[in-house]
């Protein structure tokens, strides 16, 4: 009998504590350019490259009980197309034409400098995160160059721990913000119609 309670308190307790552990999340973000952009190009060939320039693919833990089971992780190969695809249509909207070889062209890359999720380290419930993304936008044109930093960030609060889908949403608006500043950045334009 004793033996029966002993294995019916032993498996109560690890379904609770498997409440507290999350397992990791891969994330791939959807980003958005999310503004109207004047036009001061006439179609003129742009090169548009977007790097990776994070140390690492992990953008921090989720928190909990566990939180080196809880990583947050944005590859590359996921998140690095949805950013080109989004940089060739602001560089479109800026009235430039993205041309993967074109010689002699003005050059715009774009690297992914930063992309941060934190929680609080202490206790066994996720109640907030902090998301960060910076962008590097380098700019050579005619023998000139342009550097700007464009960050975003967010602090959400949560009842419970959030889910994959809700972190890809959070992931997905801060990078969406940062490529925003970067092409509200006229300098961008002017630098890229030299």
């Amino acid at each position: 009998m004793l033996q029966r309670l002993m294995v019916g308190l032993t498996l109560a307790l690890s379904l609770a504590l498997a409440g507290c552990v999350h397992s990791p999340q891969q994330i791939t973000p959807q980003p958005k350019l999310r503004e109207t952009i004047a036009p001061v190009g006439q179609g003129q060939p742009v090169v548009v490259r977007v790097v990776d320039g994070r140390g690492s693919q992990v953008l921090g833990t989720r928190g909990g009980l566990y939180p080196e089971t809880s990583s947050v992780i944005v590859p590359s190969a996921t998140v690095l197309p949805k950013l080109q695809e989004q940089i060739e249509a602001g560089v479109r909207l800026l009235g430039f034409t993205p041309s993967p070889n074109a010689y002699n062209a003005p050059q715009l890359t774009v690297t992914l400098a930063e992309l941060k999720y934190q929680s609080p380290k202490e206790g066994l419930y996720v109640t907030e995160a902090e998301i960060a993304a910076v962008l590097r936008a380098d700019v050579q044109s005619g023998g000139r160059t342009y550097n700007g930093r464009y960050g975003a960030s967010l602090n959400q609060r949560f009842g419970m721990a959030p889910n994959e889908q809700t972190n890809t949403k959070l992931i997905s608006d801060v990078l969406s913000d940062a490529l925003t500043r970067m092409f509200r950045d006229p300098s961008i334009g002017q630098a890229l119609a030299r």
